[in-house]
């Protein structure tokens, strides 16, 4: 058998604007579900803690990195190490490390919170506290656990003391000490705060909880949430950010962060400077010892060699020796001519010229030569005009004789005198030749000395020099980043973002109900509108829909929806039974898949609104396993299956003509029987409905459901129309393939749908109640009539 009814939603184009006139029927749960959510996000908003962003930048300058080429950074100018540009990578890690951020928590007492206590929410008081904790000193256990007191200001010079328990601890004075076994020896003093004008703000009477929080849990939250960024990839210049309730204490720690970061760059760099400065003078000290013991090894070795300055020596020496030299020569000249002289005295007259020039001025016997010649000169002048005996010429030669013998006697002195100046200039021209000699030996050694002295002087005033400069950087140190921003922060909070909450509230307000919806329309399986039985292709006489009366009768004056939508399907069911005969009734069947569709509703009211147009009418109740036509009007208990199961021939015995109309009469069902189905098949119905169809114009038959009995199967040969009824909201859509099975094998003649039971409201039918009186009913009635899951 072929299956004509399927779930195809996966399989046609959905209907959007079904879909969504079915949800905007909730628009009022949506419209409450979103105030709900935007009133919850407002007091969101209220009540939590916004957290603002406090950012800075900061520009690393690129000079040498650390290491050992830093630490002997004043022997740079001799080339020994490399060195290289700061990597900026490094720099950031070092920003965002634990050690950096503990070292900050602990200079700026982050690990310490002052909380005012409000009657609703408590707020960090930080830069706003009016009293503080000092303590002197601080316990060894003051940073690794947390610890909570309370302060209650009671007047301007008193205090009440809780501890975390919110147990009272006594009442103390400002600044008292005060013991404790947790945090040791502490006072609370007056924090002295100013406004913006420099005025003082007054001291009140407030509540404050004062935390002391575990300073390595701390540090791991703040080294976490501190965010440190290249502005460019081609940059030196970093932007810090970190958020905090509090922005000035945001601002505050980003500032102090950095100041420690170039304290610590600093402090590094002064401990490379000392430690050179400290290797400077240890050598300067060895350097000078050494130096000292160069320099009288130099004294030493010149007293030794009886030098003053050797190149000056060697000259001196090398002078005194050529002029020694000189000297010698000329004294064997003089030598030599004086022997020349003695020769040429001997060998000579007593009367000749003697050469003059040759023996020096300065000696005597040149003086003699020149008298000797002079005489010789006048003797032989007077000789020209006298003869030998002239006793002037007898005296000078007597003079001439004595002088001759004199010169010789004065060459002789002369001789012996060059002969002992030759032998001593000798001497002492071995003895200068021997130190010329000497001189590239002590040369040499002193050099030895010398460049010994010569190095340690160098190194001495090379590292005296670095010294000097190694002073006046530790004195002038400059720090490794520059601040290009201090701490800022905007007041607007990053979170919570109230546009963002305003949003979400928004679509969590549409989505919620939405979400339920949805839910609500995936699992519900039931038939909802004429779309669900159109696909059965069988005639659709219309929808009947919900009343608040479940065995609701329809009168001349009706004017409910359900009046109206019975009246459409009479009208349309006319033209369904056109071709049929107006010579007998029409039989009109009224059937179910399953119990509870209201079947006999619509049957009852189709009989009755048939009535009222002044049609003679007949309502027979078929369904004689489960009656309900007593459910609408007042019915006996004796019936159809009375007639049926008795020899009685008269049917009007079993008739019930009903009051208020002309011509409306019921046939119950009668007693329900043992065997419903055998009486049913008995030839006394056939004929009981050939009879009748002559006496009535309409009759309407109520008939059982055709899913769970084959009652209405086996007398429907006996109708001219069926009226299948569909209850909205009810009927499996699984349970639709029945109807359309029988529809296309024709087992019910003349087959048509009624809907029953719709909600107009949500959009099924076709909105009847033309000229009805409309209820108003209060909003939150109709709040509650709009349950999703209704």
């Amino acid at each position: 058998m072929q299956d004509l009814y399927k779930d195809t939603s996966s399989e046609e184009s959905i209907n959007l604007k079904q879909l969504l006139v079915s949800y905007l029927h909730y628009w009022k749960w949506f419209l409450l579900s979103v105030f709900l959510c935007l009133a919850l996000a407002k007091i969101y908003l209220r009540y939590s803690v916004p957290v603002f962003k406090a950012s800075a930048t900061l520009l690393i300058k690129d000079e040498k990195s650390g290491g050992l080429s830093s630490e002997l950074s004043a022997f740079k100018d001799l080339d020994l190490f490399g060195g290289g540009s700061k990597n900026i990578d490094d720099e950031i890690e070092v920003l965002k490390s634990r050690a950096l951020a503990e070292k900050t928590i602990k200079k700026g007492s982050f690990n310490i919170k002052y909380i005012l206590e409000g009657r609703i929410k408590s707020s960090d008081a930080y830069g706003a506290n009016l009293i503080k904790i000092q303590f002197a000193p601080k316990d060894s256990l003051f940073y690794k656990k947390d610890t909570l007191i309370g302060v209650d200001v009671i007047s301007d010079t008193q205090f009440e003391l809780f501890d975390g328990s919110n147990n009272s601890k006594g009442k103390f004075n400002f600044n008292q000490k005060i013991k404790s076994s947790e945090l040791g020896e502490y006072s609370i003093v007056k924090n002295v705060l100013f406004d913006e004008i420099g005025k003082p703000i007054p001291f009140t009477k407030n509540f404050y909880r004062i935390g002391i929080y575990d300073t390595e849990k701390l540090t791991d939250t703040y080294s976490k949430n501190l965010s440190v960024l290249p502005l460019t990839k081609k940059t030196n210049v970093l932007e810090l950010s970190i958020s905090d309730p509090v922005a000035k204490k945001a601002e505050d720690y980003l500032n102090m962060l950095i100041s420690i970061y170039n304290q610590e760059a600093i402090k590094d760099k002064n401990i490379i400077s000392q430690k050179t400065s400290d290797f400077i003078n240890d050598r300067l000290g060895i350097i000078t010892t050494e130096l000292d013991g160069v320099e009288k090894d130099v004294e030493t070795f010149k007293k030794s060699k009886k030098i003053v300055d050797i190149p000056t020596e060697a000259e001196l020496n090398l002078r005194g020796n050529q002029e020694l030299k000189a000297e010698e020569i000329s004294t064997k000249a003089q030598l030599q001519v004086v022997n020349m002289m003695e020769n040429y005295l001997h060998k000579s007259g007593s009367y000749e010229i003697l050469p003059v020039n040759i023996i020096p001025n300065e000696n005597q016997s040149a003086a003699m030569i020149a008298e000797f010649n002079n005489l010789i000169l006048e003797r032989n002048r007077i000789l020209q005009s006298s003869t030998e005996d002239n006793p002037i010429v007898v005296r000078l030669d007597d003079k001439i004789s004595n002088l001759k013998s004199n010169i010789g006697e004065s060459l002789k002195r002369l001789k012996s005198s060059l002969v002992l100046q030759d032998k001593e200039q000798s001497k002492f021209g071995s003895q200068m030749q021997s130190k010329i000699d000497a001189l590239p030996k002590v040369e040499r050694e002193f050099r030895n000395i010398f460049r010994q002295q010569q190095i340690k002087e160098e190194l001495y005033l090379y590292l005296f020099k670095k010294r000097e400069e190694t002073a006046i950087t530790l004195a002038g140190t400059a720090p490794i980043s520059k601040i290009v921003d201090k701490g800022y922060s905007s007041d607007i909070p990053v979170s919570p973002k109230k546009q963002i909450i305003y949003l979400v509230a928004l679509l969590l307000g549409l989505i919620i109900p939405f979400s339920i919806l949805y839910l609500k329309f995936l699992l519900d399986t039931k038939v909802k509108d004429k779309t669900d039985v159109d696909r059965l292709h069988i005639p659709f006489l219309g929808d009947v829909p919900h009343s608040d009366s479940n065995n609701e009768i329809i009168q001349s004056d009706s004017r409910t929806s359900s009046a109206e939508a019975i009246r459409i399907v009479r009208t349309n069911l006319e033209f369904v039974l056109s071709n049929t005969s107006i010579e007998k009734a029409k039989t009109i069947f009224v059937t179910s898949t399953i119990p509870g569709e209201g079947k006999t509703f619509i049957a009852a009211n189709l009989a009755t609104t048939m009535a009222i147009s002044g049609k003679r009418v007949l309502l027979i109740g078929l369904d004689i396993r489960n009656p309900k036509i007593d459910e609408y009007f007042h019915v006996p208990s004796r019936g159809v299956t009375n007639f049926l199961s008795t020899a009685d021939t008269d049917i009007d015995n079993y008739l019930l003509k009903q009051s208020g109309y002309e011509y409306f009469d019921i046939l119950p069902s009668g007693v329900i029987p043992p065997n419903p189905a055998e009486l049913l098949m008995n030839i006394k119905l056939e004929k009981l409905f050939d009879e009748l169809k002559t006496k009535y114009d309409y009759i309407v038959v109520d008939t059982a459901p055709v899913s769970l009995v084959t009652d209405t199967l086996l007398i429907a040969k006996n109708a001219d129309a069926f009226v299948y009824v569909v209850r909205s909201n009810y009927l499996e859509k699984e349970l639709l393939k029945i109807p359309g099975n029988l529809y296309q094998e024709k087992k019910l003649p003349n087959m048509s749908i009624v809907l029953n039971d719709t909600d107009v409201e949500k959009g099924y039918g076709y909105g009847y109640g033309y000229g009805v009186e409309i209820i108003k009913k209060p909003w939150y009635q109709k709040i509650l009539d709009l349950n999703p899951f209704k």
